[in-house]
């Protein structure tokens, strides 16, 4: 009996500490590839003399890595439940690898785009390890794991801008992306001797008609959305990519509910809950990156606008870093009320903590501390609703469509964010003051984007009651596997 009994004990024992490690370096790897986002913010205003060529052709380098993980996202989720996750997340990591060392190698704009389009194409490895931490952990410690891996997506690009920029202001350029590659290789290190393969697989033939249909489509909708002020929201050629957008879509879904393997099951996606969370992750991701955008103009604006604080960039990292602490210590609170409550509340509260946080920014946006007390508001709030996301989509989806499901959702937060772009630069655009003959965003405009970040978390507050939640703890629909 005495055997017996202490053989439970001892492997729970066993498994709680290895459950940690695979939690935090499943997390670490998240961070870095987030880390991605802000990574050349510094570099944006010296881009077209480092690399001798002209702003309309340097900002490839951000919009390529955005497309690239709009493409590489679903790809990889479809990837890791066919053929194993650990492994499409180790060659994600690899990715993200061998374009910091393209980066950290080139001098000229092609180079650059390639590696920025590489490092992108690692951005499916947030969704895959959430994926791999449903079939890897207890069930008791699964809420609080994916609060804290989905929230990486905004940890790394908060923690990142001010690393990046102080890197920049006291090295070479080049460090920023030798810095990065060391990162990666960390994490691949940590995967490889710590994270265990999973073995829920699905097999099969891999879409390929399929995916080359959605990356056509998201490539055409997200030139659009990212190019559309450039090129003018009226030009054909705007037009023309937002209609190809809709016709390649109409024509993906049907060919989608016709093949016996999709790369995203639309019959799935169609499900109560599953659709409302992903309309409520495209507002949550608008609603987020709209501090975002406003904060940083605030804090280096003239301080004779009467509203900006001519601070540099290091110091405007320094005011973003804590929101992204906020939501890394706000993970585990809500995998708490998730527990308690469900999911669905969860993603409810933190939306409703973010349009308080966008209310009060619009009243406290004179000091840098006022910014920083918002700031650490929204952080708070997004730390509790991308924490329930996870919970959501996999209380709805078979074990064996966790990647490609958890895929899906990250990138509709991804949209939202890129919708939120195009829509502040051009609130922002038509809201100007005159300074020293120069068109600069005036104050209201700044409120306004406030305002409409509020009005996105509200929205995000309201989708969400539409979805029919059949685990109120939050549990998966199918037990997890205990680690080994």
């Amino acid at each position: 009996m005495s055997a017996a009994s202490s053989r439970p004990a001892a492997e729970e024992a066993s498994a709680a500490p290895r459950a940690n490690a695979v939690v935090a370096a499943l997390a670490f790897g998240g961070i870095v590839v987030s880390l991605m986002q802000s990574l050349v913010i510094p570099l944006i205003p010296e881009l077209p003399e480092l690399l001798g060529a002209s702003p309309a052709d340097t900002a490839w380098a951000i919009t390529a890595t955005l497309l690239a993980g709009a493409v590489a996202t679903p790809v990889m989720g479809r990837l890791g439940d066919m053929y194993g996750k650990r492994r499409m997340l180790l060659f994600s990591l690899a990715l993200l690898v061998a374009g910091s060392v393209v980066c950290g190698l080139s001098d000229s704009l092609t180079p650059m785009i390639i590696g920025r389009v590489l490092q992108g194409l690692s951005a499916g490895a947030i969704s895959l390890g959430i994926s791999i931490m449903r079939d890897e952990l207890p069930a008791e410690r699964l809420p609080g794991a994916t609060a804290l891996m989905s929230a990486s997506l905004g940890i790394g690009g908060a923690l990142g801008l001010p690393a990046a920029a102080l890197i920049a202001d006291h090295f070479d350029w080049h460090v920023l992306f030798w810095a990065s590659a060391v990162l990666g290789v960390l994490a691949v290190v940590l995967v490889v001797t710590i994270v265990p393969e999973s073995e829920v697989r699905t097999g099969g033939r891999f879409d390929l008609v399929g995916a080359v249909g959605l990356s056509a489509a998201l490539v055409c909708l997200l030139l659009a959305v990212s190019k559309g002020a450039d090129w003018g929201w009226g030009s054909t050629t705007t037009l023309g990519l937002f209609a190809a957008a809709a016709i390649v879509l109409l024509l993906w879904g049907r060919f989608e509910l016709r093949t016996s393997a999709p790369l995203v099951d639309l019959r799935t996606t169609a499900r109560r809950q599953v659709l409302f969370t992903n309309l409520a992750s495209v507002a949550i991701g608008f609603s987020m990156f709209a501090l975002s955008l406003v904060m940083p103009q605030l804090l280096q604006l003239p301080e004779q606008t009467g509203y900006g604080m001519g601070r540099d960039l290091l110091t405007v990292g320094l005011a973003m870093a804590p929101m992204g602490l906020v939501m890394m210590a706000t993970a585990p609170f809500s995998a708490r009320i998730t527990k308690a409550r469900g999911p669905k509340v969860t993603l409810m509260i933190g939306a409703l903590v973010v349009a308080v946080g966008y209310g009060t920014g619009i009243v406290l946006m004179a000091e840098i501390w006022q910014l920083v007390v918002v700031g650490c508001i929204v952080g708070a709030g997004m730390g509790l609703a991308y924490g329930a996301m996870p919970a959501l989509i996999m209380g709805a989806v078979p074990v064996s469509e966790t990647a490609a499901a958890n895929s899906l959702n990250t990138l509709m937060r991804s949209l939202g964010t890129s919708f939120s772009s195009a829509v502040i630069a051009v609130v922002l655009a038509q809201m100007t003051t005159d300074f020293a003959g120069h068109a600069l965003p005036s104050e209201n405009g700044f409120k306004t984007v406030l305002a409409i970040g509020a009005g996105a978390a509200a929205l995000c507050c309201a989708l969400e009651p539409g979805a029919v939640e059949p685990h109120a703890s939050g549990k998966p629909s199918e037990p997890a596997k205990t680690a080994s």
